[in-house]
């Protein structure tokens, strides 16, 4: 079985050397890092957020790595989509705050990137982002978190939507554009399918053309049995394109490193429902619970969607029009009606790693 490093963001007594910051030193340390990183570039895959959200990773967690790695011999630097650099500092990433630089990864305009085929459906290629490709390893810095696209957003996320230009993220996103199906000639425009949608996720525009915000859809079914005219029906075989569509794109973006340069390590706390990308934060949906790492990122995903467990749920924290459902095996599942092990079932099938996986706690 892979091995999941796991620090607990639980203090057992009023010590600083028992808080999460000083268990994620000593994780570190169990990782041959001056082999993997000695007199290599590194690029720190991370999401940077954007706006007002404040739930990202904290500077002091990056920097505490970024430190590591400058001490094992590497030269680390800070990435994340272009558009996303700009705003960086307004969370505090910044090179005088962490100690290596913050880098576009396609550039300032988006526009530095190598194509490499995938051929997955409408998917056939992406653009990944050069200073990725570049790099000699890589660290997958990533937020655990809520996905209303994939129900959960980590490691494959992290690394299928950001280290892709602009371009490649629609295309990836195009592959959940077959979820519904409208019958325009059927359609008497009646609006119930609106008016009875609980997530506020469908819309007509001037034209009277029938479209749905995926990332606020439920798959709750209303909006099918409110049709008096049967115009509407949903082919949720597109959850499972868009999740293998990402596990097939990250493995394109993993397949330039040595294997042996790559390191994975999720941030478990602030778990709110939706991603980082929407620019505003949410409370907390479960306690901080810590960080995981593994030199197996499909251990790694599967051990931190693992630990987010129904019955730590904390009511109350789902914002409008978000609803806890009684469909669904694991909690995201039941808040985004999609299953969030998809893309990590899809990641070990190509290759990129176990499922199965010991979980040892560093203390």
């Amino acid at each position: 079985m892979s091995v999941v490093h796991f620090a607990s963001s639980k203090v057992k007594a009023l010590s600083a050397d028992l808080t999460l910051p000083a268990k994620f030193r000593r994780l570190l340390q169990r990782y041959p890092l001056k082999e993997m990183f000695d007199q290599k570039s590194v690029a720190i895959k991370m999401h940077v957020g954007g706006h007002l959200g404040y739930t990202t990773i904290h500077p002091l967690f990056v920097r505490i790595l970024i430190d590591a790695v400058r001490e094992a011999g590497g030269r680390p630097f800070i990435t994340d989509g272009s558009g996303a650099i700009p705003g960086a500092k307004f969370r505090g990433y910044t090179e005088e705050v962490l100690g290596a630089p913050v880098v576009p990864a396609a550039g300032l305009n988006d526009t530095y990137y190598k194509v490499m085929p995938v051929g997955y459906k409408s998917l056939e290629s992406i653009r990944a982002c050069g200073e990725i490709v570049d790099a000699d390893a890589m660290i997958v810095f990533s937020h655990g978190k809520g996905h209303g696209h994939c129900g959960y957003g980590g490691a494959i996320k992290n690394i299928a939507m950001g280290c892709v230009t602009g371009h490649s993220r629609g295309g990836l996103h195009a592959l959940i554009d077959t979820e519904f199906e409208w019958d325009k000639d059927h359609c008497t425009h009646c609006y119930l399918c609106r008016t009875n949608c609980p997530g506020d996720a469908i819309s007509f525009d001037d034209k009277g053309e029938f479209s749905i915000f995926a990332h606020h859809c439920k798959y709750c079914m209303h909006c099918v049995t409110a049709c008096p005219e049967g115009a509407i029906e949903i082919n949720t075989e597109g959850i499972r394109q868009f999740q293998e569509g990402m596990a097939k794109a990250t493995k394109v973006i993993l397949d330039t490193f040595e294997a042996s340069r790559l390191m994975y390590i999720t941030l478990l706390a602030s778990i709110t429902p939706l991603c980082d990308c929407w620019g505003y934060s949410t409370p907390s949906i479960v306690p901080d619970i810590g960080m995981m790492a593994s030199a197996d990122m499909v251990a790694l995903e599967q051990a931190s969607l693992d630990s987010i467990k129904i019955e730590d749920f904390l009511p109350g924290t789902l914002p409008e029009p978000l609803v806890l459902r009684e469909e669904g095996k694991h909690l995201l599942e039941k808040i985004h009606a999609k299953d969030p092990y998809l893309q990590v079932e899809t990641a070990a099938e190509i290759g990129l790693g176990s499922r199965e996986y010991t979980l040892e706690e560093v203390e």
